[in-house]
């Protein structure tokens, strides 16, 4: 729908302009809205902020192409006064309001053979995928990628959620998705963990950096005899132990998260043993991007932005974790994809500029590095600590344990990745209409019960064009509008990889149907109104159903 309007807008709009069309949140503000005369009209004036009906402030002139002097309000009741004479049969109503806001309502009918595309595309309704080049349709996600040095934390849970929801949804408008998992399975922190673990059963002195969750001593005394056979070689007992939390990784995401990866890229097999961290050097060396300075190696990463260069090789000959992660970048590339998305923690601002200067350079046409904010976890109203060296901490499995895999998914998704969020358990366990998840469902099971109903009664929905011509009322059109947003959400959120747009969506169409559940009659009405809200009930139960898909929550039958 709101591509329609945009094109609606190009016929009348001069090419290069750019065109933003949302839809507006106050049902005064029409299904759409455009801010283009905003954008048409140049100045260095302050503008308007806020969408309202507001007479023009003929006062304050604005230039348009440097040439007439005219203001926004001015050039929006021309495009609109263009609009019309185009004869667009789009659009119900278009006003001008807040000085320069053009308004758009949709003709009822046009909304409801939305419908029928709906009910027949089912499963595909919200698939786009010719918004995607052929050329450029691999892409690879990663996330989670959590060092095996024991449990996934809360943070390690709410990027695994933000990447297995966002691959589903790159994957929806064409976007042939790989999702990896890169284990960091040597160095020193699987070194660490094995000394952590002699330290743990009294073998050597504990130390600050040393891990000292319950998870190290429970290891450590199960596999003690092994453990003191092997007292002089720290790493191999890193090794051992990483191997074992690996493992217990892979079943809390996939058993416990529905998370599932396409490949899980091990540093020490698919990066040093094939020598591809040497390899990216010799790469960044044919590219002049390398140099020595104090006996280290160093990349030259202040050219893409980056606060200073960074070290690929120390003034002792080591290799760095930065040089490893070139040689993953370049394993990446080597396999055929040019766009890559990696879901990091809050603990790698530093790290962004310096990988995107390393993917610049081995040739990614596209590298985005997401951070995604701390979290607090709250109960009773209290915030429960959390520290993994300390061994004071939730696991991200002990959660999902205690909420439950939906209200987990649903709760750590509601916050945008770039914002702190709160985890309330309290509300997320709550069986009832403020837990916004089991609100969502709910209005789902009401439509499954619904069509339910009819399915016994066995009363056929006619969906023919007359009948849906009666769904005109207030609470019909704001929930037809409603579903056929879906496709915008997807686009959008395909496009700036904001996944917590989903969940809004999820409880504003539910909040639409449990509306339109509580002012419209379906089985009482007659017989033909009662067919058409029946099409819509469906349309309805099918948008849930591919949105639940996306965001990997289940579709109950009965709450």
């Amino acid at each position: 729908m709101r591509e329609r309007v945009i094109e609606e807008l190009k016929k009348v709009i001069s090419e290069g302009a750019e065109i933003e069309v949302t839809a507006p949140d106050l049902e005064r503000q029409g299904h759409y809205s455009t801010n283009v005369a905003f954008r048409l009209a140049k100045t260095s004036d302050q503008r308007p902020t806020t969408n309202e009906q507001q007479p023009a402030n003929n006062e304050q002139r604005l230039k348009i192409y440097n040439t007439t002097n005219v203001s926004p309000h001015e050039v929006a009741e021309n495009i609109v006064q263009k609009l019309r004479e185009s004869g667009a049969d789009l659009f119900e109503k278009i006003e001008v309001a807040g000085g320069g806001f053009i308004n758009f309502w949709l003709k009822s009918e046009i909304l409801q053979n939305e419908l029928l595309e709906i009910l027949r595309l089912k499963k595909k309704y919200g698939s786009q995928k010719s918004r995607v080049d052929g050329q450029k349709s691999k892409v690879q996600v990663e996330y989670v990628s959590a060092n095996p040095t024991g449990p996934l934390t809360l943070a390690n849970g709410r990027g695994g959620f933000l990447g297995d929801v966002l691959a589903n949804v790159l994957e929806r408008i064409g976007y042939k998705v790989e999702r990896e998992y890169y284990i960091n399975d040597v160095g020193n922190q699987i070194l660490i963990l094995g000394k952590s673990i002699l330290a743990a059963i009294g073998v050597i002195a504990d130390a600050e950096e040393f891990y000292k969750g319950d998870y190290v001593k429970e290891w450590a005394e199960k596999n003690n005899k092994i453990v003191l056979r092997r007292k002089d070689e720290p790493m191999k007992i890193g090794q051992m132990a990483a191997k074992y939390f690996l493992k217990s990784i892979k079943d809390v995401l996939a058993k416990k998260a529905g998370i599932e990866f396409d490949k899980w890229t091990s540093e020490e097999k698919d990066i040093h043993k094939k020598k591809l961290a040497e390899k990216a050097l010799d790469v960044f060396k044919k590219k002049s991007f390398v140099y020595e300075k104090d006996g280290a190696v160093w990349l030259k990463t202040t050219e893409f932005g980056d606060d200073k260069d960074r070290v690929l090789i120390t003034s002792a000959g080591a290799p760095t974790y930065f040089l490893a992660d070139g040689g993953h970048y370049l394993e990446t590339w080597e396999r055929g994809f040019k766009r890559k998305i990696n879901i990091l923690g809050p603990d790698h601002y530093g790290y962004v500029k310096r990988i995107q200067a390393v993917a610049k350079i081995l040739g990614f046409e596209k590298s985005d590095v997401i951070i995604t904010q701390a979290l607090r976890l709250v109960e009773g109203g209290k915030e429960v600590k959390i520290s993994k060296r300390k061994g004071q901490f939730i696991t991200f499995e002990e959660l999902v344990d205690e909420v439950g895999i939906d209200a987990a998914r649903f709760f750590f998704l509601m916050v945008s990745y770039d914002s702190h969020m709160d985890f309330d358990m309290a509300l997320a366990k709550e069986k009832s209409n403020k837990n916004p998840v089991y609100y969502t469902q709910y209005a789902f099971v009401r439509a499954q019960s619904i069509l339910r109903k009819i399915k016994n009664k066995k009363l056929k929905i006619k969906m023919t064009i007359q009948n849906l011509k009666l769904l005109d009322t207030n609470e019909d059109i704001k929930l037809i509008l409603k579903l056929a947003q879906f496709l915008e959400v997807i686009e959008d959120t395909a496009k700036d990889y904001q996944v917590h747009r989903l969940t809004r969506y999820a409880t504003e169409l539910a909040r639409a149907f449990h509306n339109f559940y509580e002012e419209e009659r379906i089985l009482g009405e007659e017989k033909n109104i009662a067919a058409a809200r029946l099409v819509l009930v469906q349309a309805t139960e099918i948008v849930f159903k591919n949105l639940f898909g996306i965001l990997g929550i289940s579709a109950p039958e009965k709450m």
